[in-house]
């Protein structure tokens, strides 16, 4: 096919509120180099990484929650997820799908024509569990919020499924988060999990995927969207901040702990939700929407022999596992919306209001 020299992309020109990101229609089209495909986008899912990247929220001078708009003070040192500044302009957007027009020197000819799901983390191949030499597709490189993108083509996986674009772009971000958690805390059948926030893009994802483990799952979230998490595979659902956490576990389970919290809210809740694990119980965390500073109090910690699990940079075989999921219909999409790339501002706005279950995509 014919590749245009110019694209409609949605372009990042800095930290601050919505209107650092513009439109352009005649956006340089990306050239694949040795190793790399050309993908013509068809959908591009949005993450909270994209919302935290472009308001600076991973800078250590801020210490509020997620809000989407700008903060007065962002280190210039530290304002993405790896702690270090981020290039401008920059195209965001992590979980681009779509089929391959264009193969660089020494590309694997069999990828052109295939539908490609990308995986956002971009690795230094030679030294692909070194985490400290990771990046973010749509980070520290561009991404899919654009009619072309390319990556590497060790980063992307054909993927065989009758879903649709729109579809398969709610799951390389949101899954991959999840299942890293889930891995890292070594969750299984035997495992109770809770799930903050289970209504979200990760939320969500974690409540599939614990129950694809056989755990059991208490997932809280808002009462109004209790349906849809529970056709997700929620055994249980809660209020989503219920005021005495153990009695609420006491009244659904029998009991008052579970074994894991999967966490990506944090802010003023979160020592409810350590209260709640039983002893040598496992608190795995990917986020903190609703605050990263928190209280913990060290005699809970020791006396329970409690584990905290950080997790962000995911072994290279979760993304490969994911794709096995989907093309086995293990796990399914949460399509909240869809939106045209254009209206970009309209489809961030509703993601950070968090009015939808599952996913928001935007398509070119």
């Amino acid at each position: 096919m014919t590749i245009p020299a110019t694209m409609k992309a949605m372009v990042l020109k800095g930290h601050g509120g919505l209107d650092q990101i513009v439109w352009h229609e005649n956006w340089p089209t990306p050239k694949p180099g040795p190793g790399e495909v050309l993908i013509k986008v068809g959908a591009c899912g949005l993450n909270n990484t994209d919302v935290n990247t472009r308001s600076g929220w991973y800078s250590k001078t801020v210490s509020d929650a997620t809000t989407g708009g700008a903060y007065e003070e962002v280190g210039q040192e530290d304002p993405t997820w790896g702690g270090a500044p981020i290039t401008f302009p920059r195209i965001q957007g992590a979980d681009a799908v779509g089929e391959v027009v264009g193969l660089g020197d020494g590309t694997p000819h069999d990828l052109l024509g295939k539908r490609v799901m990308v995986d956002g983390w971009v690795r230094d191949w030679s030294d692909p569990f070194n985490r400290d030499k990771a990046g973010y597709f749509g980070s520290e490189c561009d991404g899919g919020y654009a009619e072309y993108t390319v990556a590497n083509a060790k980063n992307v996986g054909a993927v065989e499924s009758n879903l649709s674009d729109a579809e398969l772009a709610t799951f390389s971000c949101s899954y991959t988060t999840a299942e890293g958690m889930l891995s890292r805390a070594k969750v299984t059948e035997a495992d109770t999990v809770l799930v903050s926030g289970a209504s979200g893009g990760v939320g969500s994802a974690v409540v599939q995927l614990a129950k694809r483990r056989g755990a059991t799952v208490v997932a809280t979230a808002s009462t109004s969207k209790h349906a849809d998490v529970k056709a997700l595979g929620a055994d249980v659902l809660l209020d989503r901040a219920p005021e005495d956490l153990g009695a609420a576990l006491k009244a659904a389970l029998g009991r008052e702990t579970v074994s894991v919290v999967s966490d990506i809210v944090g802010g003023p809740y979160w020592g409810k939700l350590i209260d709640v694990l039983e002893r040598g119980g496992r608190y795995t965390c990917s986020g903190a929407i609703a605050g990263p500073i928190v209280e913990l109090d060290l005699r809970t910690f020791y006396l329970k022999d409690l584990s905290l699990i950080g997790s962000t940079v995911v072994e290279p075989h979760i993304f490969k596992d994911l794709v096995g999921y989907i093309e086995r219909g293990e796990v399914k999409p949460a399509l909240a919306a869809t939106y045209p790339l254009k209206d970009f501002h309209a489809a961030q706005t509703a993601f950070i209001e968090k009015k939808h279950t599952g996913n928001i995509v935007v398509i070119p």
